[in-house]
């Protein structure tokens, strides 16, 4: 009996299956049609991907080469192409390079440059904590305190690996100016913070004994 019973359960689920396919055939095989779309899409993308950073390698590979082959004519442009694919290794190093070799020095073309890989490019934490750092550095010679600042605020407001390196940034740029006072109150974050970089809290320490001892 219960055998019996457990054949029609199982007959009349199959049957409740079979008719939920029938009834929704249109709608099933709309879904099944769009999933391989979805899939073959997603592969058709990588590959994409893939193919488009190795041409992006190779003009960078290339540039570079005809730079130090002394054929220097086309090197800012092709640099500045790269970096307006928004790949996430070769333009924040084409930008390096422009800056490292003096090629480009223009403040607001360079920062609009900075601005791009900082806020367009899905970039790992730290590397754009790194990127910030470096737009900082580029401007800390001309940029005023109030500005210098708010570039550096997303990393000296936080726990990154490049806070103290942001931190004495700041107070080399007070010291220059003149600001011990300030200059003085960046070091002691540094030397108080247990999570600073090593170098650079032992070299703010060494700055506070030398110049600011009383």
């Amino acid at each position: 009996m219960d055998e019996d019973t457990a054949a029609i359960n199982s007959n009349t689920k199959n049957q409740k299956i079979k008719d939920f396919f029938v009834k929704f055939k249109k709608q099933v095989i709309y879904v099944f049609v769009i999933f391989i779309i979805i899939v073959f899409g997603y592969f058709l993308y990588i590959d994409f991907e893939k193919k488009n950073r190795v041409q992006i390698s190779e003009k960078y590979n290339q540039a570079i080469i005809e730079f130090y082959s002394g054929n220097e004519k086309n090197i800012e442009k092709e640099l500045e192409n790269i970096i307006k694919k928004k790949d996430r290794t070769y333009s924040p190093l084409s930008l390096y390079f422009l800056l490292e070799n003096e090629i480009i020095t223009e403040k607001n073309k360079v920062n609009k440059l900075f601005d791009i890989i900082i806020n367009e490019i899905k970039l790992e934490k730290e590397i754009k904590n790194l990127v910030i750092y470096k737009k900082a550095l580029f401007n800390s010679e001309f940029e005023t305190e109030n500005n210098l600042i708010k570039i550096l605020n997303p990393i000296i407001n936080s726990e990154s690996i490049w806070k103290s390196h942001g931190l004495y940034l700041m107070a080399e740029f007070f010291y220059f100016k003149n600001e011990k006072k300030k200059s003085k109150e960046f070091l002691e974050k540094i030397v108080s913070d247990e999570k600073s970089n090593l170098s650079i809290k032992k070299e703010a320490q060494k700055r506070l004994n030398r110049d600011f001892s009383e």
